[in-house]
């Protein structure tokens, strides 16, 4: 029997919340409802579901505060959802390992295409007569099929979103990468001029990866174009 894929839904606001577990039961997903931040960690942690549905704002710990403290522990996916339009939240939750966020109202079957494009991403099956899942840069190691990343043999520990755009990267070495095209890979949607998740992230992967963020040559900037994986400086 094949598993269920198992949501917590940690949000206080009772409408929302029911809505979302209605709708994903439906979906036949096991759902965990949650209504404040208080606790969320630890349960989350224990049970280890598939996906967290995260809201920003929680009466106790606040989505940003729990994202903190499990994403070095959790494996699944995070995907804060958010009614603020202050471009600080977004990033912030992005540079703590949310893997994506969606801003409220929320749409049920947008959120469910946007589940099902993380879902599938974190799952996709590797053949091991499949090329090109280990990519070697100097002291740079991927390995896709493990989700991997070690420099000079030390590991790397990256979000799901934040390996993705590295491979996408590292993918194609010394070949501009438009915001447009990094958009669709990480996200499965079209950029919109304004959405800065993916500069965001390209920040916080040359901190992990020991790139100087005043004048990075590992990862460097396009300047109008996007961004560009240097393959012979790892």
């Amino acid at each position: 029997m094949e598993e269920k894929i198992h949501l917590f839904v940690v949000e206080d606001d009772p409408k929302m919340r029911e809505m979302l577990t209605d709708y994903f039961e439906a979906q036949n997903y096991t759902v965990t409802a949650l209504e404040q931040g208080t606790g969320a960690a630890e349960r989350i942690l224990a049970d280890q579901p598939h996906l967290v549905l995260l809201d920003l704002m929680l009466p106790g710990d606040d989505g940003l505060t729990i994202c903190r403290q499990i994403r070095n522990d959790f494996h699944g996916l995070i995907m804060m959802l958010t009614a603020s339009d202050d471009d600080f939240d977004h990033v912030a939750a992005l540079e703590i390992g949310a893997d994506d966020f969606v801003s409220k109202p929320i749409k049920p079957r947008v959120l469910m295409a946007r589940v099902r494009m993380l879902l599938r991403r974190q799952s996709e099956v590797i053949l091991p007569s499949t090329p090109s899942r280990l990519l070697q840069y100097g002291g740079l190691v991927l390995n896709q099929a493990r989700r991997q990343c070690q420099l000079d043999e030390q590991s790397i520990t990256l979000t799901e979103s934040e390996f993705d755009l590295l491979w996408q990267l590292a993918s194609h070495p010394d070949a501009v990468q438009s915001r447009d095209t990094l958009t669709k890979a990480l996200r499965g949607i079209e950029y919109d001029g304004i959405d800065r998740t993916v500069d965001n992230k390209i920040v916080t992967l040359r901190k992990k990866l020991m790139d100087d963020a005043a004048s990075p040559h590992r990862i460097i900037t396009v300047r109008g174009k996007g961004y560009l994986f240097v393959p012979d400086t790892w």
